[in-house]
């Protein structure tokens, strides 16, 4: 029985690709990565993953204002991005959510336009995906004011505590290239914590390369290196760690995938 990956979160936008993209869009296919989802930082970014949707079979996206871009939102940005959420390879809101670490927007306006963009999500009836850096507590604050909860936490970063509450409310953890890192004990002990039936995986590409490629720019393809990290710390064969991510991907964005 074959087996395939999806890429639930990676920026394929971004310019670091824009003078290979067709090669690294080949080369995850080659590697068996058959859906790639783009997440969207702002406007701009979220209207180029629009064009790449309709250009890539495997390829959909997330649009959404990152907490790094809060404070540069127009006053009509929550309409653009309900009219970019009409489009047919746009699966949900995202990336949106806290940055304190950069606190590149001040924190009362990332929480602002956070709260902003989850309100439009369950409106329309769409997941989103979290950014969340150094605010804990925040972030927890935000999402139990509201009542819709389909969500998933990119990249988690926090702890097996903050985890369990996360779970309580109902959201998916998705995990990285952060997880293979020499030093990574907190990402090893929440991988796992965290159910499989609960996880997704992605590159976030191209940041946070996996092991052994750390030093070169992240690709989707890489999304293996993730997947048979996890395999070995649940002690499961990376077949298993495939299928039971592509199937809760189908469920969280509410999409049946076809292998292109």
């Amino acid at each position: 029985m074959s087996y395939f990956y999806i890429d639930s979160h990676c920026h394929l936008e971004d310019q670091a690709f824009d003078n290979d993209r067709d090669e690294v869009y080949q080369r995850a296919l080659e590697a068996k990565v058959s859906i790639i989802i783009l997440a969207g930082s702002d406007i701009e970014t979220s209207k180029k993953i629009v064009n790449l949707t309709k250009k890539y079979p495997g390829v959909y996206g997330l649009v959404g204002v990152h907490p790094h871009e809060a404070k540069e939102v127009s006053s009509d940005y929550l309409e653009e991005l309900s009219q970019l959420l009409n489009e047919p390879k746009i699966l949900g809101v995202g990336e949106i959510g806290l940055d304190y670490y950069y606190e590149h927007s001040p924190r009362e306006v990332q929480k602002k336009v956070f709260g902003e963009q989850l309100d439009l999500a369950e409106a329309m009836g769409k997941p989103f995906a979290i950014h969340s850096r150094e605010a804990t507590a925040d972030t927890l604050e935000v999402i139990k004011a509201k009542q819709y909860h389909k969500g998933v936490f990119h990249c988690y970063s926090y702890s097996v505590e903050t985890l369990r509450e996360i779970l309580d409310l109902g959201y998916y953890i998705s995990l990285g290239g952060a997880v293979t890192f020499k030093n990574a004990k907190r990402p090893v002990e929440v991988g796992a914590a965290v159910p499989l039936e609960r996880l997704l995986l992605e590159t976030d590409a191209p940041y946070l390369t996996p092991v052994p490629y750390r030093g070169k720019r992240n690709e989707p393809a890489y999304v293996v290196k993730v997947a048979e990290k996890i395999a070995a710390i649940k002690k499961i064969d990376v077949a298993e760690v495939a299928k039971v991510t592509w199937q809760n991907s189908e469920d969280f964005f509410e999409t049946v995938f076809n292998i292109k």
